[in-house]
């Protein structure tokens, strides 16, 4: 929800930022009073581009108190109205957080957990209407190595797997995974000819808990050659770690093309 300042909130307070320096549109500038600096650039969005691009590049790390609505409108030589909608908007953007009787400061990153559900592949390819198939690439039976017993959770003898999924001819996603053979010891004589290990592992074993990491990625080599897609291509990559009462069963990385793939879920505020 958007705040817009009252006037009285800010007209007074300390003009030092959180880590003690002077911060404001002046600092370092010159020749800022009129719009013929920003060119066709209206002043609204001159200040708008202007605070945005300190907060951003990190000039104004979190935490730092922004100069008064009325300190900055005398810097550019204008109104505190067009100060305070380019304050609104960067409000509403999630950059900054009015505290009121406070001041305005840079807000500190948010961090959002979202509940998504285990897909089956194989099903996400069937509800765009195409053919499904996949392939294996590899496959390995051995001790987790250090860095894979730190996503999996525990040490473990591992099957490494690597998956192919299509939709159509076309490359789909790319499957890394690790199963523990420790807590899933059939998965070691599983032929996976039928079934993908993914589908294969929900069908048979009970999982109480999974952990995702989602993030854009650029295409390595390897990853490139897998989709069919230019290397540094953007990707969308999904780390997801599942327990059984505590037990870590798999650690999967699935690499989608980008421009086809998005993320989404539904809430419901509904109380259970």
């Amino acid at each position: 929800m958007q705040h817009v300042a009252n006037p009285a909130d800010e007209a007074e307070g300390p003009k030092d930022g959180g880590n003690g320096h002077r911060s404001g549109p002046q600092a370092g500038r010159s020749g800022e009073g009129g719009a013929g600096a920003a060119g066709r650039k209206s002043l609204h969005q001159q200040i708008l581009d202007d605070l945005r691009s300190r907060i951003l590049s990190g000039e104004w790390p979190p935490g730092t108190q922004l100069p008064f609505e009325q300190d900055i409108a005398k810097s550019y030589g204008c109104s505190r109205m067009t100060v305070n909608k380019a304050m609104t908007q960067l409000s509403g953007a999630g950059l900054i957080e009015r505290r009121r009787k406070a001041g305005t400061f840079v807000r500190r990153p948010q961090s959002h957990s979202v509940i998504v559900e285990i897909v089956d592949i194989g099903r996400e390819v069937a509800a765009l209407g195409l053919p499904y198939h996949f392939e294996i690439i590899s496959r390995e039976i051995r001790e987790a190595t250090p860095t894979e017993t730190e996503r999996l959770g525990e040490e473990a003898r591992v099957l490494s797997i690597q998956c192919r999924h299509f939709a159509a001819r076309q490359p789909f996603c790319f499957e890394d995974r690790l199963i523990s053979l420790d807590a899933v010891p059939e998965a070691e004589a599983a032929d996976f000819e039928a079934t993908s290990p993914g589908a294969w592992l929900v069908s048979r074993i009970p999982w109480s808990d999974v952990e995702y990491r989602i993030k854009a990625v650029a295409a390595d080599r390897e990853t490139a050659g897998r989709l069919l897609i230019a290397e540094a291509a953007p990707c969308l990559a999904i780390w997801r770690r599942t327990t059984s009462e505590g037990r870590p069963i798999t650690f999967v990385r699935l690499t989608y093309p980008g421009s086809d793939h998005e993320v989404s879920a539904s809430f419901s505020s509904k109380a259970g």
